[in-house]
Order: structure tokens, then C-alpha cells, then sequence
């Protein structure tokens, strides 16, 4: 009897393959060498060989957060590492592992499924679960660096595997050791630790409107208020390409937030950290006149100041060049910098 592993099988590899259905700004765009990544073992060999041969390369997830040009030259790793399970269980928390092709919301759902809750309120955010820690993904009052334990991954410096601690991963708003070092780290899968005691997070204005009668909902009750108002304020990308928030909600000093607050009472503003305050993006971008407005092929949503769309034949030099007219205003009328929240490809 043989007791030796196969050999895992070798990563598919497709040719100039259109990636309009894996980008949700559903912009034309084409991969020169397209390879589906099902195993880490599938990482380390396409690294070693794109590196080998000196091609550029790149991962993608779920495309949601990124903006393509219509070719990508070299290697794209089209990340479909699946499967989530729970690891281990004590008297405070629980450990869940998930790979990083893992479809975020689906892995949500799955966690409330096996009675976890916690990231209820990330509940509709798009993309994968190895893309999350990489933008620290977050929406009404929650961070998925709360949960974070670990994350496991290729070093493409190193050429090896590694595991990164909550702490290594150096998450901040929108932020992370990942995103200041593009090219480097390959998620390939993420360790959640999800507390046992559970507390209702109902506090951002749009979920406190919705329980304002029902100061006690459930996990589910949650979940389910997320899905309805994300459905109502973002657009479905099946029906109108956008990559949902296109930018972050910029953080300013506290003098230069009451100098503003002065000038405009109605300014959204949230708490941040000591001596610091976070304004609405999309409460500025809609000050300037912009919501609903169109530019060519591309504009920007009516019922959300904060997403661009892409109306049909739109490129991404297009959505750039709308981006640029609206943070140019916004700064000539608040001062303030808004910075883009999708990855540029």
C-alpha cells in the first residue's frame, strides 16, 4: 500500500482571459496569463515561476475593490482558495479559520450559522475573506481587525510561507501592513477569534433609526437591517458596475473639524481617535452637487454620494478622471483630501 500524498495538481492556467465578470465595476479588462488558485501549494509554485521568468503579476479576489485597466500584462492569481471551519473553542471565544477565496458574505452568513456573531454588521460587504484584512474592511462601527487572531500567507521576498499576527498585520482605518507593501504578502487563509459574549453594535445613525424601537435585536435582526439599508444605498454591481465606497472617509484634527462645524452645522462627523475627528465622505461629496450627476459613461450614484458607477462602457481611466474632479472640489470647498479607496491595478 502507497502511504505517500499525491502530488496536488497544477494551477490552472488560462491565456488572455476577460475579466469583466470578475470586477464589479464590470469595466472590459483581460488577464494575460490567468491562473486559479485553489491550494496554497498553488501560490508558491506560480510565484516561484513568475519570478523566475521576471513577469509582473498580481492576486485578485473578488474584484470589488479594484480598479482595472483593460490588460493586465504577466500573471494574475485568481484567488479561489475555499472552505471555513471552526478550530477550537474555551470558556471566552471561539477560533474560525476561512480561505482567502472565501466569498466574505457567504463566510458572514455561515458564522451566524454556526451561532457565532459579531460580524454581523460586515454583513453584504463584497469580496473575499483574503481581501478583507488587506483594507481592514469595516461599516457601522465595526472593523474586521476586531476578530482578526492571524492570517497565513505567501512572502513573495522570502519565497516562503509565514504566519502574521494581529499585530504584524498592522491594521489601521482602511489600512494594513499588506496595503503599504503591495506585491509581497499573498493571503491564503484568516484566523478569527470571535468572542462569546455578545453585545448589540446599533450605534451608527442608520442602525440606531432602525432599532430605535427595538434596543435589544438579535444577531439575525442586525444582519438582516445591514442587508437592507447596504441594498437601498449601493447599487447591485450585477445591475450597475460600482466598487461600492470609492472613498475613505477622510480623518481631520479636531481644530480644523470645529472650524468646519462652525461654517456648516449639518457636517456628518464621527469619533475617532483622541484629537482627531472622521467626516462623511459622502455628506462632502454630495455638499458639492454631485450626487446623481454624470460624466460620459461614468457618474455618480443618486441614492449614494459615496459610490461611482460605471453606466456601461465606462473605463478606468474614466472613473479616475471623475474621482479627480470630485476631490478637487471637495478640497477647494472644505480643505479636506479625499483619498480613493480601491486598489489601482
Amino acid at each position: 500500500m502507497n502511504s505517500q500524498k499525491s502530488a496536488p495538481s497544477r494551477p490552472k492556467l488560462v491565456p488572455n482571459l476577460s475579466l469583466k465578470e470578475r470586477n464589479t465595476f464590470g469595466f472590459e479588462a483581460s488577464a494575460e496569463l490567468a491562473y486559479e488558485i485553489t491550494s496554497p501549494e498553488h501560490v508558491s509554485e506560480v510565484i516561484n515561476e513568475v519570478l523566475n521568468k521576471k513577469l509582473p503579476w498580481r492576486v485578485l479576489g473578488g474584484g470589488s475593490n479594484v480598479i482595472l485597466p483593460k490588460l493586465l500584462p504577466g500573471a494574475t492569481l485568481l484567488m479561489n482558495i475555499a472552505g471555513q471551519e471552526i478550530i477550537s473553542s474555551d470558556n471566552h471565544s471561539v477560533l474560525i479559520s476561512a480561505g482567502g477565496g472565501v466569498n466574505w458574505h457567504e463566510f458572514v452568513t455561515w458564522t451566524l450559522e454556526q451561532n457565532l456573531p459579531g460580524l454581523e454588521n460586515l454583513a453584504l460587504i463584497p469580496g473575499t475573506v483574503g481581501a478583507a484584512p488587506i483594507q481592514n474592511i469595516g461599516a457601522y462601527g465595526v472593523e474586521i481587525g476586531e476578530y482578526i487572531e492571524s492570517v497565513e500567507a505567501f512572502d513573495a521576498h522570502s519565497q516562503a510561507f509565514t504566519a502574521l499576527t494581529k499585530e504584524q498585520c498592522q491594521l489601521a482605518y482602511r489600512d494594513s501592513h499588506f496595503k503599504r507593501n503591495p506585491n509581497r504578502f499573498i493571503l491564503t487563509k484568516v484566523i478569527f477569534r470571535i468572542p462569546k459574549q455578545w453585545k448589540a453594535r446599533i450605534h451608527y445613525a442608520d442602525l440606531a433609526k432602525q432599532f430605535s424601537e427595538n434596543p435589544n435585536p438579535s444577531p439575525e435582526e442586525i444582519f438582516l437591517a445591514v442587508c437592507k439599508i447596504r441594498t437601498h444605498k449601493l447599487p447591485d454591481p450585477k445591475l450597475i458596475g460600482n466598487a461600492g465606497s470609492f472613498f475613505q472617509n477622510p480623518i481631520v484634527p479636531i481644530e480644523q473639524f470645529e472650524t468646519l462645524l462652525h461654517k456648516y452645522p449639518e457636517l456628518v462627523s464621527y469619533p475617532d481617535a483622541a484629537g482627531k475627528r472622521k467626516l462623511a465622505a459622502g455628506w462632502l461629496i454630495d455638499q458639492c452637487g454631485f450626487k446623481g450627476q454624470r460624466m460620459g459613461n461614468v457618474g455618480i450614484y443618486e441614492n449614494q454620494a459615496l459610490v461611482l458607477v460605471n453606466h456601461g462602457n465606462g473605463t478606468a481611466q474614466d472613473i479616475l478622471g471623475l474621482a479627480k474632479c470630485i476631490q478637487e472640489k471637495v478640497h477647494d470647498q472644505f480643505g479636506v483630501k479625499l483619498d480613493i479607496e480601491p486598489n489601482i491595478l
